[in-house]
């Protein structure tokens, strides 16, 4: 029975869906059903923020793997920078993405998870920076003795300030500017990084002056609180600084990143302060005692240039004295002067008479009609041949630019390009037809040398039968009584040896009797097998063939 050529379209109540629509149900129904989530795992496959500024990469553990998105206007703002292989705690809420159809997790918040993770992270942010060589001792700088402006990246609300004041107060009131940051919580490090930039960015012919020396300070706290001071920003920032900086963050105990890569670390705050400046009153005691030396010190330096200028005049000559030899001197050379200018004068005016009688006008015009003529012919000459220079050159660049012509050049060119676009197929072809003539003669060539070889021969039930040395037996004459034989088959090598008596070729005839008597003929040598356990038969001699 014929089958009809269709079906008729069985009735059903369940909804149609577009695969939009279904998508949309399906985000709707995850974000409603989870939304904000605290999700612990390991970051991977983050590869830095993208062109556009978000952030892509997966959260997993030992067994499964979610893939995680952080907005740009929310990584801008972590505390805590996402890094490959970083166990964090993420905060956010579960999507899906309609376009690969699979689910997500936004992320709005980010921290490590746990201290222990803190502290790795730092230990690894700290071999970094030292292998970059950002904490060695050579590229720090020696602290100011007395700056004269101190300037001071910190928060102007807290105690620390106060403290810092304080300190100067008593020891020596100096010019200190605050630059206000805050030193916790999310933007800090950013902040603490653009004072301590703003500072070095400032000049000597700015409104305000540029510090001698930068204290960054803050309160003691823990790990998580004085975690600005480990971040990647603000340690470049310090070791950028082309002015002086003490590091001042947290107690004595407290370290950060900040404390190694500073020129100078103080305990706290307060003993930042009193290093950057000296105590005022030890300055005057030193001053005064100094003072003091420097007078003794002129005092007696006067004396001794008195005493040794007056033994020096003593023992000098009188003015006139020094002077009387150089007058003489002088009033002999005046009178030898004034003759030899006499005598010049009168030589001078002998020559000068004796040259004006062969002067002559006359001469010197004619000299220049001569040269004027001969230069008004060399003119004229001139121009006639770059006239005639610049006609032949015009005519030939005439008659060239009539030959020349783009068109044949674009024709060589499209032409070229075409027959080597079709040189190139045909060599591939040839090369395809090369290599698969010579895949047919390599096959050929071993079916051929698998024939041939003696291995087939071998497997049809033949043997080869070598002597001593490796030289193929090939009549029964090469067969010595007593000689060591190695015989190989199909299946591999055995050794026999001949035992006794003659060998004769098959086909001959023994020896002749002489009719006096008939002697047997002699008995064939057995061939005995040095090889045990090789044949089928139990305990018989093996044969040579």
């Amino acid at each position: 029975m014929n089958q009809p050529a269709f079906k008729t379209k069985r009735a059903t109540n369940a909804s149609e869906f577009t695969v939009s629509e279904l998508s949309g149900a399906i985000k709707k129904t995850v974000e409603n059903g989870f939304g904000h989530v605290r999700l612990r795992g390991e970051i991977s496959g983050y590869r830095g923020p993208h062109s556009s500024g978000h952030c892509y990469f997966a959260l997993k553990d030992d067994r499964s793997k979610i893939e995680a998105v952080i907005w740009r206007g929310v990584y801008s703002k972590l505390k805590i920078k996402p890094e490959e292989g970083m166990e964090v705690i993420a905060q956010g809420r579960v999507t899906t993405y309609p376009n690969s159809s699979k689910y997500q997790i936004v992320i709005e918040a980010l921290e490590p998870a746990g201290v222990g993770a803190l502290m790795a992270l730092l230990e690894e942010r700290k071999k970094k920076f030292a292998a970059e060589g950002l904490f060695e001792e050579s590229r720090k700088r020696k602290i100011p003795f007395l700056p004269r402006v101190v300037g001071i990246v910190t928060s102007p609300t807290g105690a620390v300030i106060r403290d810092m004041m304080h300190g100067f107060m008593e020891r020596c009131p100096a010019h200190v500017i605050v630059w206000p940051a805050r030193v916790q919580g999310d933007g800090s490090a950013e902040e603490v990084a653009a004072g301590i930039r703003g500072f070095n960015a400032l000049s000597n012919s700015s409104r305000i002056p540029r510090p001698d020396l930068l204290i960054v300070a803050r309160g003691g706290g823990s790990l998580e609180d004085l975690w600005s001071f480990n971040e990647e920003v603000v340690v470049r920032a310090a070791a950028e600084s082309d002015i002086p900086l003490i590091s001042a963050v947290g107690h004595e105990t407290d370290w950060t990143l900040i404390d190694l890569v500073a020129d100078a670390r103080a305990p706290t705050p307060t003993k930042a302060a009193e290093w950057a400046v000296p105590v005022f009153s030890d300055l005057a005691s030193q001053i005064d005692e100094l003072s003091h030396r420097l007078k003794t010190a002129s005092r007696r330096s006067l004396e001794d240039a008195r005493t040794n200028l007056r033994a020096a005049v003593r023992g000098l000559p009188r003015p006139g004295d020094l002077v009387a030899l150089p007058r003489q001197r002088f009033d002999a050379i005046e009178r030898r002067l004034s003759y030899g200018l006499l005598a010049i004068t009168r030589a001078h005016g002998s020559r000068f008479a004796t040259v004006s009688a062969r002067l002559r006008p006359t001469t010197l015009l004619a000299m220049a009609q001569s040269s004027r003529s001969r230069l008004e012919l060399l003119q004229r000459r001139q121009t006639a041949a770059l006239h005639a220079i610049i006609g032949r050159q015009r005519t030939e660049f005439e008659r060239v630019r009539g030959r020349l012509n783009p068109e044949p050049i674009r024709y060589r060119v499209k032409f070229g390009r075409e027959r080597f676009v079709a040189l190139s197929r045909q060599v591939q072809q040839a090369r395809a037809r090369h290599l698969s003539e010579l895949r047919k003669r390599l096959e050929a060539s071993g079916k051929l040398l698998h024939s041939l070889s003696y291995q087939s021969i071998l497997a049809r039930g033949f043997a080869v039968v070598r002597g001593p040395e490796g030289e193929t037996i090939r009549s029964v004459g090469q067969v010595q009584p007593g000689m060591a034989m190695n015989v190989e088959v199909r299946d591999g090598r055995f050794q026999v040896e001949q035992n006794g008596g003659t060998t004769t070729p098959r086909g001959s005839q023994g020896p002749k009797d002489d009719g006096s008597s008939v002697k047997p003929r002699a008995k064939p040598g057995s061939v005995r097998s040095l090889v045990s356990g090789q044949g089928k038969g139990g305990g018989g001699q093996g044969t040579l063939f």
